[in-house]
């Protein structure tokens, strides 16, 4: 596989991009993944079509852009693959859909492990069972969002910084709270509402539904703010939905992204997901 076969086609919204020509189940040579990683700077998402990755060969791929993270929500792991993170409906018992959604955090806007020191770099999800109708993921460009924002906002956020929570974004999500152990795994950290690319210097807004408040900010109006920004960053001009095929590989840039997943019917579909999360550095 040379890069020159690769096609990119972009996606309709407001990023991402569909690369054709990859076959991800074999090694990566120097060229592709460069061209990958190009792809990723210019549409900061790629899906790769019709992937037949196993367990061990997503892990493979991932580990080609950095460390992977094994999640502190262990009850996710998979038995023999900590690095994958399973996103199923599935019961392994009767093979049948359960009618219980797997982890309702992942329904509300967020960037991947935000609530670490050391979030997320990139996440590759492989959809190896999808509903159908076009069952969609949210993502939201917060490099535009930010660019878009007043003048006068822009300077009231600069120096902010905000506290994520993994355990109360979780609770307000509706899941059950945290063991004892994962919370002192994942303490509530601090992080720049604007975060700035190291090499290119542009800014982006860097917040999310994982944000319990702000640092100096009393409960009421960092409540309004965040709710306030979240809108603006979720709105249409921002946004694409991704409409899911099955075994679609789906790899996004985290620092300059939010998602969000959709609903569906958790009865009547099968929707099985592996994630794995390459980590990235501390938001400067």
């Amino acid at each position: 596989m040379t890069a020159t076969a690769i096609e990119i086609e972009p996606l309709s919204g407001a990023l991402g991009a569909r690369m054709r020509g990859v076959d991800l189940a074999h090694p990566l040579d120097d060229a592709t993944e460069q061209a990958i990683r190009a792809t990723l700077d210019r549409y900061l998402l790629v899906c790769f079509p019709d992937q037949h990755l196993d367990e061990a060969g997503q892990i493979e791929f991932s580990r080609r852009f950095g460390a992977l993270q094994v999640h502190v929500l262990d009850q996710f792991r998979h038995p023999e693959h900590p690095e994958i993170y399973v996103l199923s409906n599935v019961d392994p018992a009767t093979d049948r859909p359960t009618g219980m959604h797997p982890d309702r955090g992942t329904l509300v806007w967020h960037s991947d492990l935000s609530f670490q020191a050391r979030p997320a770099y990139l996440t590759i999800l492989h959809g190896i069972e999808v509903p159908r109708g076009g069952h969609a993921t949210l993502y939201a460009d917060m490099r535009a969002a930010y660019d878009a924002l007043a003048p006068a906002l822009k300077e009231q956020l600069a120096g902010l910084r905000a506290i994520h929570d993994l355990d109360q974004s979780r609770r307000r999500a509706g899941e059950p709270p945290m063991t004892e152990s994962q919370r002192r795994a994942a303490p509530p950290v601090e992080h720049p509402v604007i975060r700035r690319d190291p090499v290119t210097g542009r800014k982006s807004l860097y917040v999310s539904y994982h944000v319990g408040g702000f640092v100096g900010l009393a409960e009421p109006e960092g409540r309004a703010l965040l709710e306030s920004l979240l809108a603006h960053a979720t709105h249409a001009r921002f946004t694409l939905a991704f409409r899911w095929q099955p075994r679609d590989v789906v790899m996004w840039d985290n620092r300059w992204t939010m998602h969000c997943a959709t609903g569906y019917d958790t009865g009547a579909e099968r929707r099985v997901i592996h994630r794995t999360v390459v980590l990235g550095e501390a938001p400067q």
